[in-house]
């Protein structure tokens, strides 16, 4: 039997936001200046995580002769041009505005910091006045990233409601694991090349937002396909 789900929290790169083909391009095109490769088997280890958190690993992956910080300075005023045309995915706006019309808080728990969320956000300001809450990498009030469960749990907070009312909607591993370990309920929309095993416990998995189902989780239907 579902849980009495009040209120839903995004997560919001690779999920409602098609940013992910973008940190891959820029990516590569940093480490390749050092004859390096930034394949999927170092980019499934890093999706979810905070900035720094990824840096270190990136560097130390692919054993760069640059800091963590070096690369995110490189790499920071191209992210920003480019985050500045950033689509929605599939469903993201639709999904949200339906829960939206009916008073449904939702809140969005993202990683980015506040820059690179803003390059994100001007674009979308007006889909983006839907949510009551967002909770970004480096609030003041956030100790830890995902996956510590600090992010889920401070959006939950700011909404007023009981986490264990919470529905999250995920596509990283490490936001899967943080939402769990924040007493919620997660479901999962995993990039098509990882493997659903990296999704232990997750409540639900579907390929696309397109693909939900609110009557699943108890709430209202959408009034058309979305």
């Amino acid at each position: 039997m579902s849980p009495n789900i009040s209120c839903l929290i995004y997560d919001m790169d690779g999920l409602l936001l098609d940013t992910e083909g973008i940190y891959t391009e820029v990516t590569q095109q940093i480490v390749g200046e050092y004859g390096k490769v930034f394949d999927w088997s170092v980019k499934e280890k890093i999706i979810g995580r905070r900035s720094i958190q990824a840096a270190e690993i990136i560097v130390e992956s692919l054993d760069l002769p640059i800091s963590p910080q070096d690369y995110l300075d490189s790499r920071k005023d191209v992210l920003l041009e480019k985050f500045k045309d950033t689509e929605a995915l599939p469903g993201a706006k639709e999904m949200t505005t339906h829960f939206f019309k009916l008073g449904i808080p939702q809140a969005i728990a993202t990683s980015s910091s506040s820059p690179m969320f803003e390059a994100k956000f001007e674009k979308h300001k007006k889909w983006f006045s839907q949510f009551t809450q967002i909770v970004r990498g480096d609030d003041p009030e956030l100790k830890e990233g995902k996956p510590a469960p600090d992010i889920f749990l401070l959006a939950a907070k700011r909404l007023g409601v009981d986490p264990a009312e919470c529905l999250v909607f995920e596509d990283a591993p490490t936001g899967t694991e943080a939402a769990l370990a924040a007493g919620m309920s997660v479901v999962v929309v995993p990039d098509p090349n990882m493997h659903h095993s990296n999704y232990k416990n997750a409540s639900q998995i579907i390929s696309s937002l397109k693909d939900f189902d609110p009557e699943y989780w108890g709430l209202p239907k959408f009034a058309e396909s979305i």
